[in-house]
């Protein structure tokens, strides 16, 4: 006899199901998939969860399993795990590997009590195992407990997504209200300095550097929130050389605040890569940022850009204190402060480094550091080129 034929529901329990009325307020009835090859077992079942209001999706095998979840996602899956064809292990699998399905709760049935047999379930997505026969005491109860989990899961979700919406559109905003700041904060420096008004200067300067600060860290929090949400990237050829050139241009009135100069060496003709333009822009303008940052005034900063075979490198060296073995082994982790400081009071989340290495992978390319301490840093980001080029 198969593991399939064993009664599913132990008689001794079998009357002993609770009320409706006796489930707590927050079950409410939920889409419930049964996946069974024997019918009977699916039609016990069945007659068990819908006295308490949930829907009863029938299977009776994996194919039409993966179907049902495909045309309208359930809440749960009670799915047996000896069935001829496509198994238990294997449809579960296949849920987990498919992101809009991975986090719908698994619970396993299966007259098969070995050990090994439990674990395997398990490891292979199950939140739950019950070994036929059961009461539906049990049942219920197991039921209960995972549809309480998801929708705490659920719950929490929705809230972290909100809060997240929130945090966004206040920091879009702020980056606004910012950039309008500080602008005009520049604008007067250039005008005031003819005054020769030490305190003046010396207050515009803070709201310079107070505001910059404040654009600093909101730039620095969307683009962390974007890598963190799954952002979707649009690869399209752009010329590597134009993205550089740009993100050179908008440091040098910074550099020669500093009494930094930035030598450039790009090639006349157009390096074409396959990039996300928002992207790019990102991870040169991070980069040179923290290369001006870093540096100390009469040094210099190296950009260049140059074709490698399959791909194209942007180079950007600088003559700072460069990085520890210590730095190198962290310099790429979220929040987390390196040995070196800005020369200039320039403001250092700990985000940067992190951000660009994502960005930089979400375009199918490669992100490298070459330093040694007190002699400098030198950033490679390399592209794959496009077909055009």
């Amino acid at each position: 006899m198969s593991s399939n034929a064993q009664p599913v529901i132990a008689p001794a329990e079998e009357n002993h199901a609770a009320p409706v009325s006796a489930l707590p307020d927050e079950m409410r009835p939920a889409r419930i998939l049964v996946v069974d090859d024997q019918p009977a077992n699916i039609q016990i079942v069945g007659a068990v969860l819908g006295k308490l209001g949930h829907e009863i999706i029938p299977a009776s095998d994996g194919a039409t399993a993966l179907k049902r979840v495909a045309l309208r996602m359930p809440d749960l899956i009670l799915l047996d795990l000896l069935m001829p064809g496509m198994n238990g292990f294997e449809v579960c699998l296949q849920l987990k590997l498919n992101p809009e399905w991975k986090e719908i709760p698994v619970i396993f049935l299966s007259a098969a009590d070995d050990k090994e047999m439990i674990v395997r379930a398990l490891n292979s997505g199950g939140v739950d195992y019950i070994t036929k026969p059961f009461n539906q005491a049990e049942l219920i109860s197991r039921v209960r407990t995972q549809l309480a989990l998801k929708t705490a899961r659920d719950q929490l979700k929705q809230l972290a997504e909100d809060k997240d919406e929130l945090l966004g559109i206040l920091a879009h905003d702020l980056k606004n209200y910012l950039g309008g700041m500080n602008m005009s904060a520049e604008l007067m420096s250039r005008q005031i300095e003819r005054f020769k008004d030490e305190r003046m200067t010396q207050l515009l300067d803070n709201m310079i550097r107070s505001s910059s600060s404040a654009m600093a860290f909101v730039k620095e929090f969307l683009a962390n929130s974007a890598t963190d949400h799954g952002f979707t990237l649009k690869p399209i050829a752009v010329n590597l050389t134009e993205i550089a050139t740009a993100a050179v241009r908008q440091y040098q009135e910074a550099a020669r605040l500093k009494k930094i100069k930035i030598q450039t060496d790009f090639p006349v003709e157009a390096v074409l890569v396959l990039a996300d333009i928002f992207a790019l822009d990102q991870v040169l303008d991070n980069l040179i940022s923290n290369a001006l940052k870093f540096s100390s005034p009469d040094k210099e900063i190296f950009v260049s850009v140059r074709s490698a075979g399959d791909h194209a490198e942007c180079v950007i060296r600088d003559e700072g204190p460069g990085f520890t073995v210590e730095d190198k082994e962290k310099m790429f982790r979220r929040y987390v402060r390196l040995s070196a400081r800005p020369t200039g009071g320039e403001p250092s989340t700990g985000l940067g480094l992190s951000i660009v290495r994502k960005l930089v992978q979400g375009m199918n390319g490669e992100l490298s550091c070459e330093s040694i301490p007190e002699n400098g840093a030198t950033f490679i980001v390399r592209l794959p080129l496009s077909i055009s080029t």
